[in-house]
């Protein structure tokens, strides 16, 4: 059977790319080499844009009785969010298992097929098609497609097959990370700085219930899949605070690294790679499936687009172009954080200078930008330096217009995974007709709202146009000519 497109693994990356997918109206299904989901949970939350994009489809009210963090850090220096001009709040204490899970939901809804117990042995794709190799629960098969989307972690064979190098840094030191029941342990969801460059994390996950991290110097890397012993974890608990949790007991554990690595290239022909597939770091504040479920909605209109054939030439490579700087800093950013973080006490003077410029609010706003995502920008293809400064930033969910007098916020414009055309009352004159089999047009009035009033906000243009995954690809004044960013977005007008 030849699909759209072959997703391989079943975590909260490849399901929602496979969402994406189903919404671009591309056939694809899922590989897992798993029997059923986990149920573990490395990350516990996910960072603002990220919540953001879940909010453009729905998805974040699924997500029943979220908590929205109300501290922000930097290598364990806060980050004052109040004073910032947007929202840069992400979600806390929310179990990676739950997000898994209302994901398989949404793509069962959308009739997307997960096939489960199957590992990929093998690929080979030609100039039209790739094909995977794979032992399932029947014995060996194959599978082909037009493209193939590695979502296969950190130790991906999908890259490996593919033959795409990922250098990186090796690891120096391991992680221990385990829930623990029947000890009662304080929340603390930003972690305690122990003395010699070590780290105590406890986050409540339910009655009873506690994540727990620690970062200790002089824990080896582990390597393979082996889990570490109980009393490995509560010894090390033990050095690291002084207190004992031998009495309790733990439903999970994992021994993890500070290796990273990123992908030299997310493409290579009809393989993609994405989530930590493409970027591989030490565990630290969800950022790494935050990133991986941006890189997938990135992927996945570009992907369908493609398939329906009007992707115009050169938008598959984009995904690179994006996605693989966002990476870049990704990797950059947690290794300036783990250093600030975990150093020793000879890191205190760079400390105490980081939390001076966190005061700064231009400074705590840029710290912001980097720990939330909200403050990615894509290149356009305008000038930047004339252009609406709106132009490649992401369009805030929260913003609102009424449309027939009704207030709508813009993350329920974004439900369908089409591009939208949102035009203001002196704009009549700007229209996407020729594309309306992709981009929408919404007319309406911008409302003007309370953050409004914030020292660094941006101010509105009259109209934009919106891609799929959320962001401005152009803009009214100041950003250029409508119909050549319909056409470089979105392909040729119907009948040209």
């Amino acid at each position: 059977m030849s699909h759209g497109v072959i997703v391989v693994g079943a975590g909260p990356v490849g399901l929602m790319l496979a969402g994406e997918l189903r919404l671009g109206g591309a056939d694809v299904v899922v590989y897992d080499r798993l029997p059923a989901p986990s149920g573990e949970s490395r990350g516990l939350g996910f960072t603002r844009r990220t919540a953001e994009v879940l909010d453009q489809r729905g998805l974040l009210e699924r997500l029943k009785g979220a908590r929205w963090g109300k501290q922000g850090h930097f290598g364990g220096v806060r980050v004052d969010f109040e004073q910032v001009a947007d929202r840069h709040y992400g979600v806390m204490g929310l179990a990676q298992s739950r997000t898994e899970e209302m994901l398989g939901a949404w793509v069962a809804e959308l009739g997307v097929t997960v096939r489960r117990g199957c590992r990929v042995i093998g690929l080979r794709q030609d100039d039209e098609t790739v094909t995977v190799e794979f032992e399932g629960p029947d014995g060996r098969g194959e599978d082909s497609a037009s493209y193939l989307v590695g979502c296969d972690g950190g130790r991906s064979t999908v890259r490996d097959l593919a033959g795409i190098g990922f250098p990186g840094l090796p690891a120096t030191r391991g992680i221990y990370m385990a829930d623990v029941v029947g000890a009662e342990l304080p929340m603390n969801p930003i972690g305690k700085r122990v003395e010699g460059g070590g780290m105590v994390l406890s986050v409540t996950l339910g009655p009873g219930v506690s994540r727990i991290v620690i970062h200790e110097p002089d824990v080896p890397p582990h390597h393979g899949e082996s889990e570490p012993t109980f009393q490995e974890v509560a010894d090390a608990w033990k050095r690291m605070t002084g207190d004992s949790i031998h009495h309790g007991d733990a439903t999970w554990m994992a021994a993890l690294t500070n290796a990273q690595g990123q992908a030299e290239q997310y493409r290579s022909g009809r393989v993609f790679l994405a989530g930590d597939a493409a970027h591989d770091h030490a565990p630290l504040a969800a950022q790494g499936v935050s990133t991986g479920i941006q890189d997938a909605v990135n992927l996945g209109w570009k992907l369908a687009a493609a398939l329906k054939g009007h992707a115009p030439e050169g938008l598959l490579d984009t995904y690179h172009g994006e996605r693989h700087p966002v990476g870049q800093r990704l990797l950059r950013d947690t290794l300036a954080a783990s250093l600030l973080y975990l150093g020793g006490e000879e890191m205190e003077p760079l400390r105490a200078v980081v939390r001076e410029l966190a005061e700064i609010p231009e400074a705590a706003r840029h710290l912001a930008g980097q720990v939330s995502g909200v403050d990615i920008r894509y290149d356009m293809g305008a000038a930047l330096g004339t252009a609406h400064p709106l132009l490649g930033l992401r369009l805030s969910p929260d913003r609102r217009i009424a449309v027939d007098g009704t207030p709508r916020r813009a993350a329920e414009l974004l439900r369908s995974a089409r591009g939208v055309l949102i035009t203001g009352p002196a704009a009549a004159e700007y229209e996407a007709a020729g594309w309306s089999d992709r981009v929408d047009t919404v007319r309406g009035t911008w409302l003007v709202d309370e953050d409004d009033s914030k020292p660094g906000t941006l101010p509105l243009p009259d109209t934009v146009l919106v891609r799929p995954d959320g962001y401005i690809a152009w803009t009214a004044p100041d950003g250029g000519d409508l119909r050549a960013a319909l056409t470089r977005w979105f392909g040729e007008p119907a009948g040209a």
